[in-house]
């Protein structure tokens, strides 16, 4: 398949948004961009893009209207509020959102789109703004299989690696599934380094040894060269993290799973926002911990 006569509509061009439409964009497809903050539809159009009047105009127009919003609130408000694009989309065409948002907002956006005839994908990304450039995102998707076959050049342009997992909301649990393990495991990462510097280990010495150990995984080694560097720059925000850590505990506590890890985990996250590092990556857990220790920088 392939995205030639595709009219696609994109709603949210942020720090994920704007580079994931672009290179929709560079693979040829025919964008419409909205986005409420005018320098980011700007970096689209000037990609290739079209600027859209609202939301609801770009989507009257399309076959695919894809989404890369923030939170439920805004998942509401863009499908089902009073502005939203349900009221103007045709049956029979597909709506894509690849957004961070709980199993029970999309159920109810699943229930909307079955009754007007919209096929709804769930397609939630894994990775950083920099493989959201790079086009190697992980794309975890599920809703119905002809919308995702639809979507596939998307895709291609937009991932490294795209799965399909069925036909209801397993693409929302599983990107909890993965946000759960990257967050305790950066909670964990900056216990670790607070006590091996407790503990007189050269701080660069300790993080090369953690780079070829057992314990090493991906997330850890792209995150070895900025915690040398002390480089606390946003790849993901500790505020993101804590909006996510909030959506795993919420659905553990819905489908009946402890989440005593979990819970632990958003509480170090909370406190890193208290002490102020709230737009940091979410490695700056990290100094929080090395206050509390009595530890001063590196």
């Amino acid at each position: 398949m392939s995205m030639e006569n595709l009219r696609i509509g994109w709603i949210g061009a942020g720090k994920m948004g704007g580079p994931m439409s672009c290179n929709v964009i560079s693979a040829g497809g025919a964008v419409t961009v909205f986005d409420p903050v005018a320098a980011n539809m700007a970096a689209v159009v000037a990609a290739g893009g079209v600027q859209g009047a609202s939301n609801q105009v770009l989507a009257a127009d399309s076959d695919i209207v894809v989404s890369m919003i923030p939170n439920d609130a805004v998942l509401h408000s863009v499908v089902l509020g009073d502005d939203g694009i349900f009221a103007v989309m045709k049956p029979g065409s597909v709506y894509l959102d690849m957004s961070t948002v709980s199993p029970e907002a999309s159920a109810d956006v699943a229930a909307a789109a079955d009754l007007a005839g919209i096929g709804y994908l769930r397609a939630p990304v894994s990775g950083s703004t920099a493989l959201a450039e790079a086009g190697k995102l992980t794309i975890m998707a599920s809703g119905p299989r002809d919308a995702f076959d639809r979507c596939l050049p998307l895709f291609e342009a937009m991932g490294a690696q795209n799965f399909y997992l069925g036909d209801s909301d397993q693409a929302r649990y599983l990107k909890l599934v993965v946000n759960l393990l990257v967050g305790t495991t950066g909670a964990v990462l900056a216990e670790a380094l607070t006590l091996g510097r407790k503990g007189g280990l050269d701080w660069e010495q300790m993080l090369d040894v953690i780079g070829v150990s057992a314990a090493a995984s991906p997330y850890i080694q792209y995150n070895l060269d900025p915690l040398k560097a002390r480089d606390f720059t946003a790849l993901f925000t500790t505020e993101q993290m804590v909006k996510d850590s909030r959506l795993i505990c919420e659905a553990g506590a819905a489908s009946d799973v402890p989440m005593a890890i979990g819970n632990a985990m958003l509480q170090i996250f909370e406190d890193t926002i208290e002490a102020g590092y709230g737009q940091e990556n979410l490695t700056a857990a990290i100094k929080l911990l090395e206050g509390k220790a009595g530890l001063g920088e590196v």
